[in-house]
């Protein structure tokens, strides 16, 4: 089966079958947006991780700076929401400018200064009441339109979008690792001082995937926002958006393209419909159980375990 082929039945069952089989089932599909919301996160995290080669625990930060980019330009400035969310992206990529800095780090270094930063953009948003409502937050923001006969407002709507937002992203992420800049990064992967004396910018090329990152995970946090209309700080810029992409991005493969949203849709929804009914209080436990068996068994992910599960049994079948 060729990869046309994969990517056309794929495409019919999430815009056809997913929604024709479930929704009806409001609560269903709320979980379903919920695990593609963080799906994209993920997706964001993985191309900084896996081409950018930084590990990053404040892409809290983007998502809450989107977020409030796309609610304040539809409700103080009367923006349309769609074109507000993309203004997000670019708000959220200018404010990675600030985190700049931090590329002078690596490993941990970088990591914990970018959640600082996190917690940096927190506090001004609690700080500027006149702009961001402080901690009480900005109520009734203005929910995703009705274009063409589709309310995107509603629970199904809401699907098509982040659906699309990720498959988007997914793109963007596979263009990037194909292209010139794509080797480029990977050569500097197996030796950065190598790659600078050939003449390559390390600094300027991380530069841009953590743009591109924090581009995707901005338009990410104004869906959200639009999605439930309400936003306030400690929402907004919560640790859990940035542990929960981590989480799936490592479970399904980080290193892939397809890997992050196959794992934040299985972690998700295993948590919320199976784990939280099994143990209500403390059902986190048994993702990070999980998450430890799949590092030890799999330490690519579940993706690169699936493939080579369904290609040997390809292979069986045409022996």
């Amino acid at each position: 089966m060729t990869n046309a082929i994969k990517l056309a039945i794929f495409l019919v069952l999430a815009y056809g079958a997913v929604p024709l089989a479930l929704g009806g089932n409001p609560y269903v599909i709320g979980l379903i947006v919920a695990s593609l919301t963080i799906g994209g996160i993920s997706v964001a995290w993985a191309l900084l991780g896996n081409l950018g080669g930084m590990v990053s625990f404040g892409h809290a930060a983007f998502f809450g700076v989107g977020a409030y980019v796309s609610a304040l330009l539809t409700m103080r400035a009367g923006w349309p929401v769609f074109p507000a969310m993309l203004a997000a992206g670019v708000g959220a990529a200018i404010a990675s400018v600030a985190t700049m800095p931090a590329l002078r780090l690596r490993g941990p270094y970088f990591a914990l200064a970018i959640l600082a930063y996190a917690e940096i953009f927190r506090i001004l948003a609690t700080e500027l009441k006149s702009v961001t409502g402080g901690a009480a937050g900005l109520l009734s923001i203005p929910r995703l339109p009705m274009v063409l006969g589709i309310d995107f407002g509603s629970k199904l709507g809401g699907y098509f979008v982040i659906l699309t937002i990720v498959l988007l992203a997914m793109t963007g992420y596979q263009l990037i690792r194909r292209s010139p800049y794509g080797l480029a990064l990977k050569a500097m992967h197996d030796s950065e001082d190598a790659t600078k004396v050939v003449g390559v910018n390390s600094t300027m090329l991380k530069a841009w995937m953590l743009m591109v990152s924090a581009f995707i995970t901005g338009v990410v946090g104004a869906f959200n926002a639009h999605y439930i209309n309400f936003l306030e700080p400690d929402y907004a810029f919560a640790g859990l958006w940035t542990t929960l992409a981590i989480v799936s991005a490592i479970f399904g493969g980080y290193r892939t393209v397809t890997g992050p949203l196959l794992g934040a849709v299985v972690v998700y929804l295993v948590d919320q419909l199976l784990f939280k009914a099994i143990l209500p209080q403390g059902h986190q436990i048994v993702l990070g159980v999980l998450l430890g068996a799949m590092i030890l068994f799999s330490p690519g992910g579940l993706m690169p375990l699936l493939v080579a599960k369904f290609t040997r049994k390809e292979a069986s079948h045409a022996a």
